[in-house]
């Protein structure tokens, strides 16, 4: 038996656990930790797994998931450190920790693979990204890779893009429901019910997201399909480039991907 802990019980933590348990995963190999005991039974009793203390449940595990909060990482570490096997794998989902971080409060040669997911692997279609570790084995990797592809899609990158990740993917649910929120006030500005307009909006995103996807044309390309010489679509263009939003979204992604790296090399 192969057992799974996943150390935290907020979103993310159960995000995993339900992919899990939808790839097939029998929920007697998994075990859940947290702080919140509510919250915890709420998991047992919702996927019939197992409860555990941080100690107990890493003792355990031959795969040991971390999921709290960044600023909780080190007392987590500090709790589990005597009690990781020398052959488990720990996969870090913390936003800005380093594997090296992680490698520095476990036992020497422990394998780390940290990962940077995304929202939408609430709906089984995240996007994450994985990095080994200084001691990560291959088999290692491709056993985090599984883990993370129960609820989406995964790559495998070196950890000095993670920044970049972050950015991207980890930040970029939010740029696209920013962008849904503007093209729906719009729709209520210029008349619509607001029901219709956000009927309109999200399933023009979701075809649009469908197209780029399955043609696997470049958006310039179906992009200039949409745009006729002189045009309803070529006017609205006009502006978003006059009003340079193009330029505005590589200085937003810049500033995340900043913001990333100050956060893991701990100086805000």
């Amino acid at each position: 038996m192969t057992v799974t802990a996943i150390l935290g019980a907020g979103v993310m933590g159960e995000t995993l656990l339900s992919g899990l348990l939808r790839s097939g995963r029998d929920a007697g190999d998994i075990v859940v930790t947290g702080r919140n005991p509510q919250r915890v039974a709420e998991l047992v009793e919702r996927h019939g797994v197992r409860a555990l203390g941080n100690a107990e449940a890493a003792a355990a595990a031959q795969t040991v998931v971390l999921c709290v909060k960044p600023q909780d990482m080190e007392g987590l570490l500090d709790e589990i450190r005597d009690h990781v096997g020398p052959d488990a794998v720990v996969v870090s989902l913390a936003a800005g920790i380093t594997t090296a971080f992680v490698e520095s409060r476990l036992p020497e040669g422990t394998s780390v693979v940290r990962v940077m997911p995304n929202t939408p692997a609430l709906v089984d279609q995240g996007m994450a990204a994985i990095a080994p570790g200084s001691h990560c084995t291959d088999d290692h990797l491709a056993e985090a890779e599984q883990l993370l592809s129960s609820c989406g899609r995964v790559v495998r990158l070196a950890e000095k893009h993670l920044d970049a990740v972050t950015a991207i993917s980890g930040s970029g649910p939010a740029y696209v429901f920013y962008v849904v929120e503007a093209m729906i006030e719009a729709g209520v500005v210029l008349g619509l019910p607001r029901a219709t307009s956000t009927e309109l909006v999200v399933q023009t995103l979701y075809g649009a997201a469908t197209m780029l996807k399955e043609t696997r044309e470049h958006p310039t390309v179906l992009r200039e399909q949409v745009s006729s010489p002189g045009g309803t679509t070529v006017a609205a263009l006009r502006q978003l480039d006059d009003h340079k939003v193009r330029a505005a979204f590589v200085t937003a992604i810049e500033a995340a991907a900043a913001r990333s790296r100050q956060l893991a090399s701990g100086t805000a």
